[in-house]
Formats: structure tokens, sequence, C-alpha cells
């Protein structure tokens, strides 16, 4: 699975460009399969080595928080029966408070 589209990579805001807002907008969604592992995104930059830096609000299992994952980070994520992590082809981008 493609886990960043390109309609996806035209919609994220350029990292640090909501600071500052309560309600931010989540533009994808990506989610372990086969347990916990959620990950909320609302900005991202490509860098300079052709990865993107993406900014978020993240839970893996024991609380959620704001932080950075990169899409290679995401996409090394091995589990079993050959999957991976995976992105909700069926969220669409809506503000945190209406998604959490």
């Amino acid at each position: 699975m493609e886990l960043l589209t390109d309609e996806i990579k035209a919609q994220l805001p350029a990292l640090y460009s909501t600071d500052g807002v309560e309600d931010k907008e989540i533009i994808c969604k990506f989610f372990n399969p086969m347990g916990a592992g959620t990950w909320f995104i609302c900005e991202g930059d490509e860098q300079p080595n052709g990865d993107w830096l993406l900014f978020g609000l993240c839970d893996l299992g024991f609380g959620s928080e704001w932080g950075y994952v990169s899409l290679s980070e995401l996409e090394s994520v091995s589990l079993p029966f050959g999957m991976g992590i995976e992105r909700d082809i069926f969220f669409s981008p809506k503000t945190l408070s209406s998604e959490v």
C-alpha cells in the first residue's frame, strides 16, 4: 500500500505551519492493522533525502502524544503475515476534535 499519495502530499501543510492552532486538521490516518498504533497526521515536509517528515498525534498503545515520524519509519514496520502499517483509505480530512 502506498502510504503517502501525491494527493495527500499536496494537502499536507508544511511543518510548524499549524503551531498555535488548537483544533488541528488531520489530513491522513495511518494504523497498525494487527494491534496498537495509530498516527493522525497534520503536517509534513519532504526532506532533502526524499523521505517525508510527518507531524501529528501518535498513539502507540500507551497514550497519545504529539510527535514526529518519518515515512520511511512507517514503511519499515514489518508485521506478521507480511503486513505493515496501513493508511485508512476511508479517512477524509477533518479536525482533531471530530475524530478523537
